[in-house]
């Protein structure tokens, strides 16, 4: 899996897998990564307490993030949405069902945080843009929570990584979206790139079609490898 361009200490080799068939992702690490004391549990809450960009976001800090230990299937999109945000619960809206759609996943399966873990690359709601739509994920948040928590998640076999946002984040500068989505095949097994499921994404589909026909049945069939 790529590594963040900044330097990184080394950490602890993660437990032994469950399924050696598909062992877990090696997730990055950064300089600011979980303490010898840290779980998965006290980063999570440390992460959900999280003030730094309070004094940008319109609507106030609300991380919202998904996680637990034995979760096999992480999600990496761009920030929670209006809904997600007052609601407090991960892609609460028209974008997550069409993901779940995506995915071929019932609520209970996507919100069970034994096997989905949702880490996005902003954890709180960061506004809107004049012209509509929302802002970016807010710059400072990856950088300060995915590296305490990604190598706590030590179940991972496959991340998604759902908008250009997230595929920036974590395989760097390089193809436009479309490219690396029709291009999934390359980033298989650790990784699979989709564009974010909005509604603005029924529109690139259908000027798309190899996204329903190619990439919608591999990504089921991987999604069901992951969780079986």
């Amino acid at each position: 899996m790529p590594r963040p361009t900044a330097a990184t200490p080394p950490r602890p080799e993660p437990a032994a897998p469950s399924d050696p068939a598909r062992p877990p992702i090696q997730l990055p690490t950064q300089a600011h990564g979980p303490a010898d004391t840290d779980t998965l549990e006290t980063a999570a809450a440390a992460a959900r307490r999280c003030t730094v960009c309070a004094p940008v976001l319109p609507l106030g800090p609300r991380p919202i993030l998904q996680v637990g230990t034995g979760a096999r299937l992480l999600i990496t999109s761009q920030a929670p949405g209006t809904k997600a945000h007052l609601s407090g619960i991960p892609f609460e809206d028209a974008s997550g069902e069409r993901l779940r759609d995506w995915l071929e996943l019932d609520r209970a399966t996507f919100y069970d945080t034994s096997k989905v873990a949702i880490l996005p690359t902003g954890l709180c709601y960061p506004g809107r843009l004049p012209r509509g739509g929302d802002c970016p994920p807010r710059p400072e948040c990856a950088p300060i929570w995915h590296p305490r928590i990604l190598p706590l998640l030590r179940e991972v076999r496959c991340r998604l990584l759902v908008g250009a946002y997230a595929q920036r984040l974590v395989l760097g500068p390089g193809p436009g979206l479309a490219e690396r989505v029709r291009d999934f095949r390359r980033y298989l097994p650790t990784h699979f790139p989709l564009p974010h499921p909005s509604w603005r994404t029924l529109r690139w589909a259908a000027a798309n079609p190899w996204f329903e026909a190619e990439v919608l049945p591999a990504l089921r069939e991987v999604v069901r490898g992951v969780l079986r």
